[in-house]
């Protein structure tokens, strides 16, 4: 399963809610870091899992201004948007499932509302909430 979210030291705690609750469902949690070959493109490696992976967490909840910068980050929501989109090339990916999270009900809508037709649930920050909603059911 593609996992999708930060990874600084301010989000472990729900990062290590999300592997908990993957690998306490039968999975194998994946993401970027999983291997470090600072030889490889980042994107190429996050591609390539996603194809593999029948099942994605993607957590949008960092899509925010960065104060230093005044622009937002859009790591995850781009790669939701790769998720999203491998469901158009070929038979097996199309039974993908995913799971999209965010901080707050319907926050999304103001930055990425292209997603609005698709079922985004909230973790307030709360690591058993994203447990909960971490695992297919």
């Amino acid at each position: 399963m593609f996992i999708n979210c930060p990874f600084d030291a301010e989000y472990e705690h729900l990062f290590r809610a999300a592997v908990f609750a993957v690998q306490d469902c039968g999975f194998r949690a994946r993401c970027a870091l999983e291997q470090a070959n600072s030889g490889g493109v980042r994107l190429e490696k996050i591609v390539r899992i996603i194809k593999e992976c029948r099942y994605g967490i993607h957590d949008i909840s960092r899509t925010q201004l960065d104060a230093a910068h005044d622009l937002p980050r859009f790591n995850m929501p781009f790669e939701l948007g790769l998720d999203i989109g491998a469901r158009e090339y070929g038979a097996k990916l199309r039974k993908k499932s995913l799971l999209v999270l965010d901080v707050e009900r319907f926050r999304f809508q103001k930055f990425l509302s292209d997603i609005a037709g698709q079922d985004i649930r909230h973790h307030a920050g709360d690591p058993i909430a994203f447990v909960i909603q971490s695992c297919p059911r």
